[in-house]
């Protein structure tokens, strides 16, 4: 659907040194991004959690990156398997996400509430997700609170069934059709 790109609201602008963490993560949330569960196990435990921040990095070979925030229990646990499942969503996975974004629910109750297969790497991989990424970590850099891990990519599935994939926009899920060739 054309939108109207005549009419032009004033742009507000900060410098740098004055954007507040409030202003930046507002700023954020108007940036369209995957709904993804990030999991993984091994000998640093089976943890996962929600996330956004995830990006393709390369076709040659398979990569893709995905941040983690260091404060975040599970953190040191990826890092210590080395090895992350990527599940992309569908919009009947949104408690799921919640879930998994939750802050007081166990690493237990979190995978309690789905179905899980093994990927090659031993991630735990959604069984209906969208879309599956089995990937081992090949480098980390830190910036921030975050570090920035880079994957990848050993194992893909795709779901022929799913007809929406998640997205999150504006502090809220949205449902983004899938067009199948």
């Amino acid at each position: 659907m054309p939108h109207d790109t005549t009419a032009k609201a004033p742009l507000r602008t900060e410098k740098a040194q004055s954007v507040s963490q409030e202003d930046f993560r507002d700023a954020m949330s108007l940036l369209g991004a995957p709904v993804v569960l990030v999991t993984t196990d091994g000998p640093g435990g089976r943890q996962g959690l929600t996330v956004s921040a995830i990006s393709s990095v390369s076709d040659t070979p398979p990569t893709v990156l995905v941040c983690l925030n260091r404060g975040n229990r599970s953190h040191q646990s990826f890092l210590q398997n080395g090895v992350v499942g990527i599940s992309i969503l569908s919009p009947a996975h949104s408690q799921l996400a919640y879930s998994f974004a939750s802050r007081s629910a166990s690493a237990e109750d979190r995978f309690s509430n789905a179905t899980w297969i093994t990927g090659q790497t031993g991630s735990p991989l959604l069984s209906d997700a969208l879309v599956t990424l089995d990937c081992t970590i090949e480098a980390v850099r830190s910036t921030g609170t975050h570090d920035v891990l880079f994957c990848g990519v050993k194992a893909i599935t795709t779901n022929p069934e799913a007809e929406h994939g998640l997205a999150w926009f504006s502090r809220g899920f949205h449902h983004l059709p899938v067009k199948r060739a």
